[in-house]
């Protein structure tokens, strides 16, 4: 199976893969021998390209080189589905969004989406089946470049219960969407979502 990875970065996206992904129409192929990801960084708030790529014969160990300069934290949430073939979306800093948050120390993964997408959104996790997707983005914080590595998965709820949003963590909405109307909510949200929807076969 092809390795390929996407980072996104802000409105930016970087792909490592052996070949040019074919979905994406303009892309800038970036010179992989002298690649530093902390300039390639810097240089983005001056350029007009949204897409570049690496292209490697070994896209795991190119990731891996990358990963080394960037500090990282690691993230899991939850894709939810309700006895009605509705999903959970969240509204979060003006967009729709996921439950996920961050691992704690000691922490198993998938203990970790459990919890966030419990106290989130007040709900009761029925089952988890295997992960979904990993998503990456990265962002500034301080001085320091944070790699986010957020491990996605495909949970269930009993019927369909009431949702309460977690408000001190900025939710100020959690709604059931069915299928039909997950359309009108990826007008605003961010790339990384529309990857966990599209690895459940939703868009």
């Amino acid at each position: 199976m092809a390795q390929k990875y996407r980072i996104y970065i802000n409105d930016n996206t970087l792909f490592i893969a052996d070949t040019v992904p074919r979905q994406i129409d303009k892309i800038q192929q970036l010179d992989t021998e002298y690649f530093d990801f902390p300039t390639f960084y810097r240089n983005l708030k001056l350029s007009k390209q949204k897409n570049y790529v690496l292209i490697s014969k070994r896209p795991k160990e190119l990731f891996q080189s990358i990963k080394k300069k960037l500090t990282i934290i690691k993230a899991a949430g939850g894709l939810v589905e309700n006895a009605n073939g509705e999903f959970l979306f969240i509204f979060r800093n003006k967009k729709w969004d996921l439950p996920k948050g961050k691992v704690e120390k000691e922490e198993k993964i998938k203990t970790a989406a459990v919890r966030e997408v419990e106290e989130e959104c007040g709900v009761k996790i029925e089952r988890r089946d295997e992960r979904l997707c990993k998503t990456y983005h990265v962002y500034e914080l301080g001085n320091k470049l944070i790699l986010k590595r957020t491990s996605w998965y495909k949970m269930w709820v009993k019927g369909a219960p009431k949702l309460v949003p977690q408000k001190d963590e900025g939710i100020t909405s959690a709604v059931w969407v069915n299928p039909l109307g997950i359309q009108g909510k990826i007008k605003n949200t961010y790339p990384l979502i529309l990857d966990v929807l599209k690895a459940e076969n939703l868009i």
